[in-house]
This record gives C-alpha cells, structure tokens and sequence, in this order.
C-alpha cells in the first residue's frame, strides 16, 4: 500500500529585528494616552514602523512593557515614554527597545548602540 508522506507545516519563529540598545528616556507624560515616541531618524536606521509594536525593558530597573511606537522629530534624540507606561520607565532610565518579527528563516537584526544623546555609536546589521 502506498503511504502519503507529508512536507511539515512551516514554522514561523519570532526573531528580533530591531533593537535601540542602550537608549536613554529623555522624558515621559502619564497623562498622553500611550506609546514610545522615537526620533524618526532612529526609527529609520533601526527599521521601525509608526504604531509597530515594540518590548521596552530598562536596564536601570528591570522593568518591562510593551507599547507601540509613535513618530518623533528626527534629530533630537529625545524619546519618550508616554501613558501608563511612564509609571514604570521614568527619564534618565537606560532601556532597549525590540521589535520582533516572524519568520522562516533567520533574520539578520538591526541593533543600534546608544550613548547618552541617543546618538548611534555602532551599528550592526
């Protein structure tokens, strides 16, 4: 009897890729109805969607959420955390933003090193 062998289902894995390493939160608003505001220029070199969502943990605290990102003025550095979230990352936090994707194969992230300006010190790709 001839037996069917079937091809596996594909496997969609969750992968980083993107990650503002080291950024530094320059201010926060409880009171704004939520997200992360990044410059748009950062948004650019780490391959950043308006409304992607991104895991934000601080190095400083250990604290971690989750939010989607808002469109800043590019060239200013400042990033802020807006809504509730400012409760639990506050300005002068050190923190990484990641956004994940889901693919079949691997995915070569963007990983952007911060100082503290927000500037781009390295770049791997």
């Amino acid at each position: 009897m001839f037996r069917k062998v079937l091809s596996p289902a594909p496997m969609f894995r969750e992968v980083l890729k993107s990650k503002l390493h080291r950024a530094m939160i320059t201010g926060s608003d409880a009171d704004y109805e939520g997200s992360i505001e990044i410059p748009t220029d950062l948004m650019e070199a780490a391959d950043l969607w308006p409304g992607e969502k991104v895991l934000v943990a601080s190095i400083t605290t250990g604290n971690r959420l989750e939010t989607y990102v808002l469109a800043g003025q590019p060239g200013t550095g400042h990033i802020m955390i807006n809504g509730g979230a400012a409760h639990l990352i506050k300005a002068g936090e050190r923190v990484a933003i990641m956004a994940f994707a889901l693919s079949e194969t691997p995915v070569a992230s963007r990983n952007l090193l911060l100082d503290e300006q927000n500037n781009v010190v390295r770049k791997s790709q």
